[in-house]
């Protein structure tokens, strides 16, 4: 399947399969795909919390108002991001570069996120959300269905997961096997309403 392809056809699936089990090579290689996914100074702030213990998932679906996709869809990911990962060992992330490469970049990660705490949780959130959309459409290759979802309790998702107290959760993403179509497609604007030239009148 192409990139357009994939595009065209991904849709937030409501409806899963609840017997159907994705194959551990299956989730390494959505995983894998999905650390590929492009980060600010290649921090990789992201963190994937695979949700695989039935009981959890339950208590996950109460919290996320008894959205069925929760417990149903054959993986859950909550995705979450480290907001100090920029100061964790920040030399690894440019390991493999040139000296004058890292004697430039590592010493920058620092500049630019220290005591600026909103462009730290705004960080993760783009992370989060280029990483959620690699993992859906990489699941649309592998012929699964997915759903990004923020239609929970944030608080008691962070208790249930035991999120760290420097971490924040950007949005659930579950993938599986569709066991209805999604619905019909509210709407797109016209490409005038979204596409600005140059400036805003």
């Amino acid at each position: 399947m192409n990139v357009s392809t994939a595009i065209e056809q991904r849709r937030a699936v409501k409806g899963f399969d609840p017997d159907h089990r994705m194959t551990e090579a299956e989730i390494d290689r959505l995983m894998a795909l999905a650390a590929l996914s492009p980060t600010a100074f290649n921090i990789q702030n992201w963190r994937f919390v695979l949700v695989r213990d039935p009981e959890l998932r339950k208590q996950l679906r109460a919290a996320a108002w008894d959205q069925a996709q929760v417990t149903d869809a054959s993986l859950l990911i909550v995705m979450t991001a480290d907001l100090k990962s920029w100061d964790k060992d920040p030399a690894r992330y440019w390991k493999n570069t040139l000296q004058p490469v890292q004697d430039y970049l590592v010493p920058a990660i620092g500049q630019y996120y220290r005591d600026r705490e909103q462009v730290q949780r705004d960080e993760a959130m783009r992370s989060c959300g280029i990483a959620a959309m690699t993992l859906m459409l990489a699941a649309k290759e592998l012929g699964y269905d997915s759903c990004p979802m923020d239609g929970f309790d944030f608080d008691a998702v962070g208790k249930l997961i035991n999120l760290p107290p420097d971490h924040v959760i950007s949005m659930f993403v579950a993938i599986g096997k569709g066991a209805r179509e999604p619905f019909p497609r509210g709407g797109q604007l016209a490409a005038n309403e979204v596409v600005i030239r140059d400036r805003f009148a």
